[in-house]
């Protein structure tokens, strides 16, 4: 039996007093997060059992968004449906939200000050270091020794470091094919027209695009396009991102984008939630609330919808093998943005030392906790930054 139908030994006050805590100290991004929840609600609690949590995972990396905040949105649904995942949720963000848009002010106000500047030279140095650990990570639970998702992970990893942004099409192409190979279907002659009809994906987002928009509009359509076709952890956004906000509408200069990455990494919760950092100095406080909600509402809604349904088809082949495909592509993805924004952060010899320090020391000392390794750069940075470019 399914622990989603025996009764719950915890209250939905105790679900969300715990994703908001989880929230509030939770570092490391995404794949700490999903570990610590599995730590905390499977083993040590017994909240939540491990096939429900499997399911939950499983879902999460089929369903576009950050991967951590649906986990914790699906968790929440687990015996409390509707109520308890829009609580665990919204407990989840809110408190990392706080926090990017008290640092969006200050970023704007004090952004000229060189503390400011000297902080963001050692922390997005180390933000290297801990992204390459967690790409690793990722590509050892997901790819494997699979000759198959290897092949799409480094095609995706390649084109994105060549175009610096992400191609939606790409990721749904991935599941599609590791889904006709594996298990293919009985009517396997329709395939072609569904190829083509997902090749159209891309041009209906863009044409968001060539409409006259207020800014706010313009903001909202942007990151929910994000929050919808963003596959895999909360990394695998920042090549999107790049490319909207810095690339295409350019809203932010290059600076500005790595400083808005770090951001992400200094703050706990979801990596994602650097949408409102994006969104405020866009905006300010208008454009981070919308820039949020735009983002978080599609991956609260393909988490909660298609719930019920995945406790029943989740384990059938085809949407194994394409839940595969696509978790392979996104991972790629997030390889590659690794370099993308290593070639913005890495500047000079000192940062590089730091970088490949903060990959010796969480190679190393595996319980090393990121906070620490942030804190450390951010000092080193202090140091450093009125040296080198006083």
């Amino acid at each position: 039996m399914s622990g989603s139908e025996d009764k719950p030994i915890y209250t939905l006050w105790q679900m969300v007093l715990y994703m908001l805590r989880l929230g509030t100290f939770g570092f490391g991004g995404p794949v700490a997060l999903v570990g610590y929840m599995h730590r905390d609600l499977v083993e040590e609690r017994k909240w939540i059992t491990e096939a429900d949590y499997k399911e939950g995972l499983a879902l999460s990396q089929l369903a576009p968004g950050p991967l951590a905040a649906q986990l914790g949105i699906y968790l929440g649904y687990v015996h409390y449906r509707i109520l308890g995942a829009t609580l665990a949720g919204f407990a989840f963000v809110i408190p990392s939200f706080l926090m990017v848009v008290a640092l969006g002010w200050a970023y704007v106000r004090f952004g000229g000050i060189s503390w400011m500047q000297a902080v963001f030279y050692g922390v997005g140095a180390a933000v290297i270091g801990i992204i390459t650990m967690s790409a690793k990570k990722l590509t050892e639970k997901s790819v494997g020794k699979d000759k198959l998702l290897w092949a799409i992970y480094l095609l995706l990893a390649v084109v994105t470091v060549i175009t610096e942004s992400e191609i939606a099409w790409l990721f749904i192409a991935a599941g599609v094919l590791v889904w006709l190979l594996r298990a293919p279907p009985k009517w396997l002659g329709k395939g072609s027209l569904n190829a083509a009809a997902l090749t159209q994906v891309p041009i209906a987002g863009s044409l968001f695009g060539s409409l006259d928009l207020s800014l706010l509009t313009q903001i909202g359509l942007f990151f929910a396009k994000a929050g919808a076709f963003v596959f895999g952890s909360g990394l695998a956004i920042v090549p999107f991102l790049y490319g909207g906000t810095v690339t295409e509408h350019q809203w932010l200069t290059e600076k500005q984008f790595v400083d808005a990455v770090a951001v992400a990494m200094i703050t706990p919760g979801p990596v994602v939630i650097t949408v409102g950092f994006i969104g405020y100095l866009i905006a300010e406080l208008p454009g981070a609330t919308v820039a949020a909600l735009a983002t978080f509402i599609p991956c609260y809604l393909f988490t909660v919808i298609p719930a019920p349904y995945f406790k029943k088809y989740g384990k059938l082949p085809g949407v194994v093998a394409f839940v595969d495909g696509i978790t392979a592509a996104a991972i790629g993805a997030i390889a590659g943005s690794v370099i993308v924004i290593a070639k913005r952060s890495i500047v000079d010899i000192p940062t590089a030392l730091i970088a490949l320090a903060t990959i010796a020391l969480l190679w190393k000392f595996k319980k090393l906790q990121e906070p620490v390794i942030i804190a450390a750069a951010a000092v080193l940075g202090l140091v450093l930054y009125p040296l080198l470019k006083g």
